[in-house]
């Protein structure tokens, strides 16, 4: 009977195909970087776009995937954020939270195609979902937003090789 440690190292992972584990860890990556959480996907992606074995639209798409479940994440907080506005550890004040409802009501859904901006854009999925946007629309104006910022990443990093 072999060991685990002789199993991994007879294992050649580049010609074994691609590795479920590299779309994995792309996909919390993207996930998480697109929470409040200080994280960054956009570096494993193009890390991952030199991998041959790796296909670049299953990469885009898992990129894009975890991000919007990320930002569908804020939404949620968003959205059930606002009941606990009058508590004392409540995380804006109210002048705050009428200046960003000022703005959203400003530029409406269409503010959400800047989502995939650092600093705001993850800020900006919470208060769309204070502002109460319908979830359909807020996915479909998300996701054409990260899968841009992404494919902008692909293209960027493909030509660079």
């Amino acid at each position: 009977m072999r060991d685990f440690a002789s199993e991994m190292q007879a294992i050649d992972f580049r010609s074994a195909g691609p590795c479920p584990l590299a779309y994995l860890t792309l996909f919390v990556s993207a996930l998480v970087a697109a929470t409040l959480l200080p994280m960054q996907s956009e570096a494993l992606l193009a890390y991952q776009l030199t991998n041959p074995v790796l296909s670049i639209g299953l990469l885009l798409g898992v990129a894009t995937m975890g991000n919007v479940l990320g930002s569908t994440v804020n939404w949620v907080c968003g959205r059930f954020l606002r009941q606990f506005q009058g508590r004392r550890w409540f995380p804006v004040s109210p002048a705050a939270l009428a200046r960003a409802e000022g703005r959203y009501h400003r530029y409406g859904r269409w503010s959400l195609l800047a989502s995939w901006m650092p600093v705001i854009g993850d800020p900006l999925t919470v208060v769309a979902g204070v502002m109460r946007e319908p979830l359909a629309s807020f996915l479909v104006i998300v996701t054409i937003a990260k899968f841009a910022r992404y494919l902008v990443v692909a293209g960027l990093t493909l030509a660079w090789l």
